[in-house]
């Protein structure tokens, strides 16, 4: 039996994610940030100028705020949640590895989460930092600006190097190019 392509009208995909109020709270985002179909954000979050948040994460402000800042970006199936009195602050530039999960801290600018690390309430991340994958950031653990932070708990190896900062602000100029592409989808 031949297939007749006139016969049958496939509906184009929905391409709106989830976007939810949490009470008052509505999420603002702003007009070039960018949302995979499948993404959820709910309640007081912001996300910023060339944000993205990618397939399958959620952002859920349903206790405290939550704000991604520009040009920061959020990667396949990450979760950012809250704690009454523990917001989701993250900063310029941040890229945040696959399955990640951020609760309750806060990342400064230029900073890499790598996949699967998990950061609890009340952590600080320093600016230029890189979280290897995997790595649990305790609750009120402090990073300090540009180390290496590996392990169960997570403890600071070493200092970054120049070139090592420098690819940590490279991956989320990389996450801005594939954005890019990921928006004409």
């Amino acid at each position: 039996m031949a297939h007749d392509s006139t016969s049958r009208q496939i509906p184009a995909p929905d391409r709106s994610a989830l976007v939810l109020p949490y009470g008052e709270a509505r999420p603002v985002i702003a007009p070039t940030a960018w949302l995979a179909p499948n993404a959820t954000v709910i309640g007081a979050a912001t996300l910023d100028a060339e944000s993205s948040v990618y397939y399958g994460a959620v952002v859920r402000a349903d206790m405290a705020e939550v704000r991604l800042g520009v040009g920061s970006n959020l990667q396949d199936n990450v979760v950012v949640h809250t704690d009454t009195g523990f917001p989701s602050l993250i900063g310029r530039g941040v890229s945040v590895g696959h399955l990640a999960v951020i609760h309750g801290c806060t990342i400064a600018d230029n900073v890499l989460i790598g996949m699967n690390a998990t950061i609890l309430n009340g952590a600080q991340i320093g600016t230029g930092a890189l979280v290897a994958a995997g790595t649990v950031v305790l609750e009120g653990t402090v990073i300090p600006p540009r180390s290496l932070v590996a392990g169960v708990p997570g403890k600071v190896r070493r200092e970054l190097s120049e070139s090592e900062v420098e690819k940590v602000i490279e991956n989320a100029q990389e996450y801005l190019d594939l954005t890019a592409h990921h928006r004409r989808l």
